[in-house]
């Protein structure tokens, strides 16, 4: 014999209620009125039902089973204390609700959309999980031990609703708000509709108990944002003020070095909505589109759960793969903030966003960031965005290079310094960009430069550029027209060997960036088209890295166009059409070096903002080349003439060192130290690879002695 007691969720006699708040006291009041709900079913099940006593009851179907399913079970009418409890339990939450209590069962509808029986549904299926007695009453129900949890046909019973009924269906179809928002989940597809069996996910369900942990799905993607200070958010906080009431659907361009998901979250904070910002960097690089969809619904569920709005980005990656990606998570249904730094494309939303550009922070608000997160340890009187003022940091970015800094500082035990700090920002890049370039930490300074005073005028010239470009662009409002970037570019122009690679490094160490030399084997590409994808992968790298591009031998894809005679020439010329539209949206710092400045296209010079010219070395540059390129550390005899050398032979800077080198390992062969019949040999053999003569004119008394 089965017998239900009914009990109050406060009666002590029943189970006993674990100490939480008034959110869980209503929804132990809702569960209290579907007890009544299933007792009265219970006795209906009863009244007709002859093998109540059977301990087989369930397991197999009799004749009198037959008869009884022929002739029909009746369908209680509303319990009445079902209906009393129900209301007694809706009254306690009003008037908690009233005293400022937050009921998660009461938002949750709100947020959703659900009516009065869409929550009794939801009760019906979230009971087995919350109190085990429901499994073995439902089991009842269905006439089947098996079946423990409630069913499509015995939840719309239980809250009152025809199964025939095509709306009382609808609202657990994939288009009712229990379904299409992933609070309710309809199992055993393969089963007729009305013995299909609902469940309440363990997410859902232990956010209406109080927990708050997210699901272990999308926890890895989930991320806390840097607090920033907003002088204008672009409208978006009018944006979800005035439209309460309207679904809220955002997109935030990025600026170079500007944090589109601390923008939003700031500006909903000031709005007094809360975020549930989510990283898609961290989604693998192309994630299948049902994998990725499964993700999306439950991103949107999260936001649900937290009543907030969900900010999510970037998307830039995501629309690589295709705009289905991209409008999966724009229409979840959800308030939703997208953010990217590509412009918006209507493929991916049949609704029509609110675009909103979020800025780089200023320098205040860097330096705001900088201190905060460095938490005082700082050397005194350093100001660290004005020692950072080259890079391009969102605020996370900030937060993670103080972070750096910190942590390398309490390896010394000295406080950050601004080399330190710069370290940090470095440690920031990504490595995407060394697998189209060599990355070159610099090693090299101002003092290991022997070049003529018009060329270290320029150097120095196109480092303040880059250091000041923020004041000059942005707060004195200089910036170009046309769709430029904030990127400089510049070329160094000159024979090989006179400084220009070196040089390029003296200023990303000077600027406190790493040097990443373009690989031109992995972007020129002999298929009609490529070249131009792989540069576009260089430079949309290269726009996410705080480091100096250095283009060695430009002339070799940024030549002169050309007279179209054949689909070659057209190809060509298109290939440098791009190149000259990509380099003015470039935000970074482009070096190019050239042997022969006349290869290159007339377009790029007045594109450029800086040329360097570096003319071969005059006799005292090259004395103090071939000092410095011998050192101090290497053993030298007596009658080394570097005065000799200096006059006597014109070569740049990396033939020299090329000679000294050579000149040492014949020294280190015989185990003396470098003679001068060492230094005229490899001298000789430099000439050799340069296909230049050895005459006596040049050697003089050196000719014989230095050998074959």
């Amino acid at each position: 014999m089965v017998a239900v007691a009914p009990h109050d969720a406060t009666d002590p006699g029943g189970p006993p209620a674990p100490p939480a708040g008034r959110s869980l006291a209503h929804l132990l009041g809702r569960l209290a009125a579907l007890e009544a709900a299933v007792q009265a079913a219970v006795e209906s099940r009863r009244a007709v039902d002859p093998g109540i006593d059977d301990p087989f009851r369930g397991l197999y179907l009799g004749e009198e089973d037959v008869d009884r399913v022929l002739g029909g079970v009746p369908r209680p009418g509303p319990s009445p204390a079902a209906r009393d409890r129900r209301d007694r339990a809706e009254q306690d939450a009003d008037a908690d609700e009233a005293a400022g209590a937050d009921l998660r069962l009461r938002r949750l509808a709100r947020d959703v959309g659900l009516d009065a029986t869409d929550i009794d549904l939801l009760v019906v299926a979230l009971a087995p999980d919350v109190d085990h007695r429901f499994e073995r009453l439902y089991g009842y129900l269905h006439d089947d031990v098996t079946r423990r949890r409630a069913s499509v046909g015995l939840a719309l019973e239980l809250a009152g609703l025809h199964p025939a009924e095509v709306a009382a269906r609808d609202r657990l179809g994939v288009r009712g708000p229990l379904v299409e928002s992933g609070i309710v989940t309809v199992d055993d597809g393969d089963r007729p509709f009305l013995t299909r069996s609902l469940r309440v996910t363990d997410r859902v369900a232990a956010h209406l108990l109080g927990g708050d942990t997210p699901d272990p799905s999308v926890a890895d993607l989930l991320v806390d944002t840097v607090p920033v200070v907003l002088p204008d958010d672009g409208g978006l906080g009018r944006l979800v003020t005035d439209g309460a009431d309207e679904p809220l659907l955002a997109y935030v361009v990025e600026e170079a070095g500007a944090s589109g998901r601390s923008f939003a979250a700031a500006a909903l904070a000031a709005a007094g909505r809360s975020s549930l910002v989510a990283d898609l960097e961290r989604l693998e690089r192309e994630p299948p589109v049902a994998g990725f969809t499964a993700t999306a619904r439950m991103l949107a569920r999260e936001a649900r759960l937290g009543s907030a709005v969900l900010v999510a980005g970037p998307v830039d990656h995501l629309a690589e793969r295709g705009p289905e990606l991209v409008r999966v998570l724009a229409e979840t249904g959800v308030p939703l903030v997208l953010t990217g730094r590509r412009h918006w494309e209507p493929a991916w939303s049949r609704e029509v966003p609110a675009i909103v550009t979020a800025p780089a922070p200023a320098a205040a608000e860097r330096a705001r960031v900088w201190r905060a997160h460095l938490d005082g340890r700082v050397t005194p009187g350093l100001d660290p965005a004005d020692a950072t003022t080259q890079f391009r940091l969102t605020p996370e970015q900030v937060a993670d290079a103080a972070a750096a800094a910190v942590n390398q500082a309490r390896l010394t035990g000295r406080p950050v310094d601004a080399a330190g700090l710069r370290r940090g920002a470095r440690s920031r890049n990504g490595a995407g960009l060394e697998r189209k370039a060599r990355r070159i930490e610099p090693g090299v300074g101002w003092d290991d430069l022997v070049l003529p005073p018009p060329s270290l005028e320029g150097l120095t010239d196109l480092a303040l550029r880059v250091r000041h470009r923020d004041r000059v662009l942005s707060d004195w409002a200089m910036r170009p027209g046309g769709g430029r970037g904030r990127g400089v570019t510049a070329l160094f122009a000159g024979d090989s060997g006179t400084g220009k690679t070196m040089s390029a490094e003296v200023i990303a160490g000077h600027l406190g960036l790493d040097l990443y030399v373009i690989d031109l084997a992995t972007v020129v590409d002999k298929y009609v088209g490529e070249t131009e994808k792989n540069l576009e992968r260089v430079f949309g790298e290269a726009d996410g890295v705080n480091g100096v591009l250095l283009f060695d031998e430009a002339d070799a894809i940024f030549g002169k166009r050309s007279e179209v005679r054949d689909a070659h020439d057209r190809y060509a010329n298109i290939e440098v059409a791009y190149l000259l539209q990509r380099m003015e949206t470039f935000d970074g710092l482009a070096i190019l070096t050239t042997n022969l400045r006349a290869n290159l296209d007339d377009a790029f010079t007045r594109r450029l903002d800086a040329i360097v010219d570096f003319p071969l070395p005059d006799e005292e540059h090259r004395r103090v080349l071939w000092e410095r390129c011998l050192g101090p550390a290497l053993p030298r005899t007596d009658d080394v003439d570097l005065d000799f050398c200096a006059r006597q032979f014109e070569l740049a800077g990396g033939h020299i060192r090329s000679i000294a080198l050579t000149a040492a390992y014949l020294a280190a062969g015989r185990g003396s130290p470098v003679c001068m019949a060492d230094l005229m040999a490899a001298t000789q053999r430099e000439y050799r690879k340069l296909g230049r003569l050895v005459v006596r004119a040049e050697f003089d008394t050196w000719f014989d002695l230095a050998g074959p």
